[in-house]
């Protein structure tokens, strides 16, 4: 079985190829805007800035276009301002959705959110409604091909902070406190693996989905990704691979 974290990096990998790079552009200038507006343009002194400067890296956002977005954070350069909102909400088949968003019109955002779920099979919820059912992780991600020794990674991990590892799917997770994140990912980049951090929310517990819940359930997660003023979306779902590889296909299709 897989879930959310699965459909979100199969997500990604299609935004990668397709014609959404700029939606994903979108997002990420709008992270960096916030985070140095909170905590200042210096990437060094700043780790919510830090950690969205390296994302945009990642994903060849050019030099110019991240420097604009600081200096707008800063307050050097005019532009919009941008509010962090947290939404809840169910998904047909009981999934709990966790929703942050970046936005400048916070009546909008809330109303297109009760309109997707609504058309969805779903319902936005009140505040608190499903926030306790998540825990704040960070998140480091390696390829299992790019592990020679998984003793020696899972030591290096453990010795540097980290809480869980989880060998059983491709990629292996290593789940740290928020705080630690940075350290452990530094500790594993100097032992000379390739890897890949965020912070991000995980579950407590899981809602397992199949058939035409299953269906109605992605399709609410694909609409609400596609929003600009939308984040990131978590939710608590599990299903089948092979049932979510069918499904996802014939939605992008």
């Amino acid at each position: 079985m897989s879930g959310h974290n699965k459909w979100a990096n199969i997500k990604h990998r299609k935004m990668a190829q397709d014609a959404k790079k700029s939606k994903i552009f979108t997002k990420l200038i709008r992270e960096i805007i916030v985070a140095a507006r909170e905590g200042g343009g210096n990437i060094e002194t700043n780790p919510r800035l830090r950690a969205a400067v390296e994302k945009a890296k990642a994903e060849n956002m050019p030099k110019e276009n991240i420097e604009r977005a600081i200096k707008r954070g800063t307050g050097e350069l005019e532009g919009v301002d941008y509010q962090e909102v947290v939404y809840e909400g169910y998904a047909p088949g009981g999934v709990a959705v966790y929703i942050r968003a970046l936005t400048d019109n916070k009546n909008r955002t809330a109303q297109e959110l009760r309109h997707l779920f609504s058309r969805h099979g779903g319902s936005l919820a009140e505040s608190g409604s499903v926030s306790w059912i998540f825990e704040r992780k960070g998140v480091i991600e390696i390829a299992k091909d790019k592990v020679k020794d998984l003793e020696e990674l899972m030591m290096i991990a453990i010795d540097a902070g980290a809480e869980d590892i989880k060998d059983a799917e491709d990629p292996i997770q290593i789940i740290t406190a928020p705080e630690d994140l940075s350290e452990v990912k530094r500790q594993l980049e100097e032992a000379g693996y390739e890897v890949e951090a965020k912070v991000t929310f995980i579950p407590k517990n899981t809602v397992r989905i199949t058939g035409r819940d299953a269906e109605k359930v992605l399709e609410l997660l694909n609409a609400l990704e596609d929003m600009d003023d939308v984040q990131e979306v978590y939710s608590n779902f599990e299903m089948d691979d092979s049932e979510m590889e069918e499904i996802l296909s014939r939605l992008e299709g």
